[in-house]
Protein backbone atom coordinates (compact mmCIF):
# COMPACT_ATOMS: atom_id res chain seq x y z
CA UNK A 1 0.00 0.00 0.00
CA UNK A 2 1.28 3.45 -0.89
CA UNK A 3 1.98 5.68 2.07
CA UNK A 4 -0.41 8.37 0.84
CA UNK A 5 -3.23 5.81 0.67
CA UNK A 6 -2.42 4.58 4.16
CA UNK A 7 -2.50 8.15 5.51
CA UNK A 8 -5.78 8.84 3.73
CA UNK A 9 -7.46 5.77 5.19
CA UNK A 10 -5.92 6.31 8.63
CA UNK A 11 -7.17 9.90 8.78
CA UNK A 12 -10.68 8.80 7.88
CA UNK A 13 -10.51 6.22 10.66
CA UNK A 14 -9.36 8.86 13.14
CA UNK A 15 -12.33 11.05 12.24
CA UNK A 16 -14.72 8.16 12.86
CA UNK A 17 -13.58 6.75 16.20
CA UNK A 18 -15.95 7.27 19.10
CA UNK A 19 -15.95 5.28 22.33
CA UNK A 20 -12.88 4.46 24.41
CA UNK A 21 -13.27 0.69 24.03
CA UNK A 22 -13.07 1.03 20.25
CA UNK A 23 -10.69 3.97 19.94
CA UNK A 24 -7.76 4.44 17.59
CA UNK A 25 -5.46 2.37 19.81
CA UNK A 26 -7.86 -0.56 19.52
CA UNK A 27 -7.76 -0.14 15.75
CA UNK A 28 -3.96 -0.04 15.73
CA UNK A 29 -3.74 -3.13 17.95
CA UNK A 30 -6.05 -5.00 15.58
CA UNK A 31 -3.90 -3.89 12.64
CA UNK A 32 -0.64 -4.92 14.30
CA UNK A 33 -2.04 -8.30 15.33
CA UNK A 34 -3.42 -8.84 11.84
CA UNK A 35 0.01 -8.21 10.34
CA UNK A 36 1.44 -10.75 12.79
CA UNK A 37 -1.16 -13.37 11.84
CA UNK A 38 -0.73 -12.65 8.12
CA UNK A 39 2.89 -13.79 8.24
CA UNK A 40 1.63 -17.33 8.89
CA UNK A 41 -0.93 -17.33 6.07
CA UNK A 42 -0.56 -17.63 2.30
CA UNK A 43 -1.52 -15.25 -0.51
CA UNK A 44 -2.67 -12.42 1.72
CA UNK A 45 -3.69 -9.18 0.02
CA UNK A 46 -2.03 -6.79 2.43
CA UNK A 47 -3.63 -3.70 0.89
CA UNK A 48 -7.11 -5.08 1.52
CA UNK A 49 -6.16 -6.31 4.99
CA UNK A 50 -4.61 -3.03 6.12
CA UNK A 51 -7.53 -0.96 4.84
CA UNK A 52 -10.09 -3.30 6.42
CA UNK A 53 -8.31 -3.24 9.78
CA UNK A 54 -8.20 0.55 9.80
CA UNK A 55 -11.85 0.89 8.83
CA UNK A 56 -13.43 -2.06 10.66
CA UNK A 57 -15.04 0.00 13.45
CA UNK A 58 -16.08 3.12 11.54
CA UNK A 59 -19.73 2.17 12.09
CA UNK A 60 -19.44 2.19 15.89
CA UNK A 61 -20.68 5.76 16.31
CA UNK A 62 -23.90 4.98 14.47
CA UNK A 63 -24.48 1.86 16.55
CA UNK A 64 -23.92 3.80 19.77
CA UNK A 65 -26.48 6.38 18.68
CA UNK A 66 -28.90 3.68 17.53
CA UNK A 67 -28.34 0.25 19.17
CA UNK A 68 -30.64 -1.30 16.61
CA UNK A 69 -27.94 -0.85 13.97
CA UNK A 70 -25.09 -3.29 13.36
CA UNK A 71 -21.75 -1.48 13.29
CA UNK A 72 -20.31 -4.11 10.93
CA UNK A 73 -23.05 -3.52 8.36
CA UNK A 74 -22.86 0.26 8.71
CA UNK A 75 -19.07 0.21 8.62
CA UNK A 76 -18.98 -1.98 5.51
CA UNK A 77 -21.22 0.45 3.63
CA UNK A 78 -19.22 3.46 4.79
CA UNK A 79 -15.94 1.81 3.82
CA UNK A 80 -17.23 0.94 0.35
CA UNK A 81 -18.41 4.50 -0.29
CA UNK A 82 -15.17 5.95 1.09
CA UNK A 83 -13.03 3.73 -1.14
CA UNK A 84 -15.03 4.48 -4.29
CA UNK A 85 -15.11 8.22 -3.61
CA UNK A 86 -11.35 8.26 -3.13
CA UNK A 87 -10.41 6.51 -6.35
CA UNK A 88 -9.90 2.93 -5.21
CA UNK A 89 -11.15 0.20 -7.53
CA UNK A 90 -14.58 -1.32 -7.06
CA UNK A 91 -13.00 -4.74 -6.53
CA UNK A 92 -10.84 -3.34 -3.73
CA UNK A 93 -13.81 -1.54 -2.18
CA UNK A 94 -15.92 -4.71 -2.21
CA UNK A 95 -13.19 -6.81 -0.60
CA UNK A 96 -12.58 -4.27 2.15
CA UNK A 97 -16.31 -3.95 2.80
CA UNK A 98 -16.71 -7.73 2.94
CA UNK A 99 -13.94 -8.02 5.53
CA UNK A 100 -15.67 -5.45 7.71
CA UNK A 101 -19.10 -7.03 7.26
CA UNK A 102 -17.82 -10.42 8.45
CA UNK A 103 -15.63 -9.32 11.36
CA UNK A 104 -18.36 -9.21 14.00
CA UNK A 105 -18.78 -12.03 16.52
CA UNK A 106 -22.00 -13.41 15.02
CA UNK A 107 -23.19 -16.67 13.46
CA UNK A 108 -24.37 -14.85 10.35
CA UNK A 109 -21.90 -13.56 7.76
CA UNK A 110 -18.94 -15.77 8.78
CA UNK A 111 -15.54 -14.83 7.29
CA UNK A 112 -14.47 -16.81 4.22
CA UNK A 113 -11.44 -15.22 2.55
CA UNK A 114 -8.04 -15.22 4.22
CA UNK A 115 -8.22 -11.46 4.78
CA UNK A 116 -11.66 -11.78 6.38
CA UNK A 117 -10.44 -14.54 8.69
CA UNK A 118 -7.36 -12.59 9.72
CA UNK A 119 -9.35 -9.45 10.56
CA UNK A 120 -11.88 -11.51 12.51
CA UNK A 121 -9.17 -13.20 14.55
CA UNK A 122 -7.17 -10.01 15.12
CA UNK A 123 -10.27 -8.23 16.40
CA UNK A 124 -11.11 -11.15 18.71
CA UNK A 125 -7.62 -11.26 20.23
CA UNK A 126 -8.30 -7.74 21.48
CA UNK A 127 -11.24 -9.17 23.43
CA UNK A 128 -9.00 -11.83 24.98
CA UNK A 129 -6.92 -11.70 28.13
CA UNK A 130 -6.40 -8.60 30.23
CA UNK A 131 -7.20 -6.34 27.28
CA UNK A 132 -10.58 -7.96 26.81
CA UNK A 133 -11.41 -7.56 30.49
CA UNK A 134 -10.40 -3.89 30.56
CA UNK A 135 -12.22 -3.00 27.36
CA UNK A 136 -15.40 -4.80 28.44
CA UNK A 137 -15.51 -3.01 31.79
CA UNK A 138 -14.94 0.29 29.99
CA UNK A 139 -17.77 -0.41 27.57
CA UNK A 140 -20.19 -1.68 30.22
CA UNK A 141 -19.46 1.30 32.45
CA UNK A 142 -20.23 3.75 29.69
CA UNK A 143 -23.53 1.95 29.09
CA UNK A 144 -24.37 2.30 32.78
CA UNK A 145 -24.39 -1.46 33.35
CA UNK A 146 -23.24 -3.00 36.68
CA UNK A 147 -20.27 -5.28 37.30
CA UNK A 148 -22.54 -8.07 38.53
CA UNK A 149 -26.07 -8.90 39.67
CA UNK A 150 -27.58 -10.96 42.49
CA UNK A 151 -29.43 -14.26 42.47
CA UNK A 152 -32.90 -14.51 43.99
CA UNK A 153 -31.35 -15.73 47.24
CA UNK A 154 -29.21 -12.60 47.43
CA UNK A 155 -25.94 -14.31 46.55
CA UNK A 156 -23.64 -12.83 43.92
CA UNK A 157 -24.38 -14.32 40.50
CA UNK A 158 -21.47 -15.64 38.46
CA UNK A 159 -23.20 -14.29 35.34
CA UNK A 160 -23.85 -17.63 33.68
CA UNK A 161 -27.65 -17.53 33.82
CA UNK A 162 -28.23 -13.79 34.06
CA UNK A 163 -30.79 -12.14 31.84
CA UNK A 164 -29.85 -8.60 32.82
CA UNK A 165 -26.59 -7.27 31.31
CA UNK A 166 -23.50 -6.90 33.47
CA UNK A 167 -19.76 -7.47 33.22
CA UNK A 168 -20.06 -10.97 34.70
CA UNK A 169 -22.81 -11.82 32.23
CA UNK A 170 -20.70 -10.61 29.32
CA UNK A 171 -17.75 -12.64 30.54
CA UNK A 172 -19.75 -15.89 30.78
CA UNK A 173 -21.73 -15.24 27.61
CA UNK A 174 -18.92 -14.09 25.33
CA UNK A 175 -15.41 -13.60 26.71
CA UNK A 176 -15.11 -17.05 28.27
CA UNK A 177 -16.15 -18.77 25.05
CA UNK A 178 -14.25 -16.87 22.39
CA UNK A 179 -11.06 -18.97 22.59
CA UNK A 180 -12.54 -21.73 20.44
CA UNK A 181 -13.82 -19.35 17.77
CA UNK A 182 -10.65 -18.57 15.85
CA UNK A 183 -10.03 -19.29 12.17
CA UNK A 184 -6.23 -19.05 12.07
CA UNK A 185 -3.73 -21.03 14.11
CA UNK A 186 -1.70 -17.94 14.93
CA UNK A 187 -4.75 -16.02 16.08
CA UNK A 188 -5.75 -18.90 18.35
CA UNK A 189 -2.19 -19.13 19.68
CA UNK A 190 -2.13 -15.45 20.64
CA UNK A 191 -5.52 -15.66 22.32
CA UNK A 192 -4.64 -18.76 24.33
CA UNK A 193 -1.49 -17.05 25.60
CA UNK A 194 -3.71 -14.30 26.98
CA UNK A 195 -6.51 -16.49 28.35
CA UNK A 196 -5.04 -17.18 31.84
CA UNK A 197 -5.01 -13.46 32.66
CA UNK A 198 -8.74 -13.16 31.92
CA UNK A 199 -9.66 -16.30 33.86
CA UNK A 200 -7.61 -15.20 36.86
CA UNK A 201 -9.18 -11.73 36.91
CA UNK A 202 -12.75 -13.02 36.66
CA UNK A 203 -12.28 -15.72 39.29
CA UNK A 204 -10.49 -13.35 41.69
CA UNK A 205 -13.14 -10.67 41.28
CA UNK A 206 -16.01 -13.12 41.83
CA UNK A 207 -14.29 -14.50 44.93
CA UNK A 208 -13.57 -11.09 46.43
CA UNK A 209 -17.09 -9.79 45.90
CA UNK A 210 -18.77 -12.98 47.10
CA UNK A 211 -16.68 -13.34 50.25
CA UNK A 212 -17.13 -9.74 51.27
CA UNK A 213 -20.88 -9.81 50.69
CA UNK A 214 -21.51 -13.19 52.35
CA UNK A 215 -19.65 -12.23 55.51
CA UNK A 216 -21.26 -8.80 55.72
CA UNK A 217 -24.78 -10.16 55.21
CA UNK A 218 -24.35 -12.48 58.20
CA UNK A 219 -23.08 -9.67 60.40
CA UNK A 220 -25.85 -7.34 59.27
CA UNK A 221 -28.49 -9.96 60.05
CA UNK A 222 -27.10 -10.35 63.58
CA UNK A 223 -27.00 -6.62 64.19
CA UNK A 224 -30.52 -5.92 62.90
CA UNK A 225 -32.45 -8.84 64.36
CA UNK A 226 -34.41 -6.95 67.00
CA UNK A 227 -37.54 -4.79 66.67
Amino acid sequence: MKKKDFELIKNYMLSSTSDSAHDREHVYRVLFTALDIAQYEKQVDYDVLIAACLLHDTGRREQLENPGLCHAEVGAKKAYVFCIENGFSEDFAKKVASCILTHRFRSSNPPETVEEKILFDADKTDAAGALGIARTIFYKGKAGEPLYSLNKDGAVSDGADDEEPSFFQEYKKKLEKLYSKFYTERGKEIALQRQPAAVSFYESMLKEISQSRNEAVKILAEKTCGD
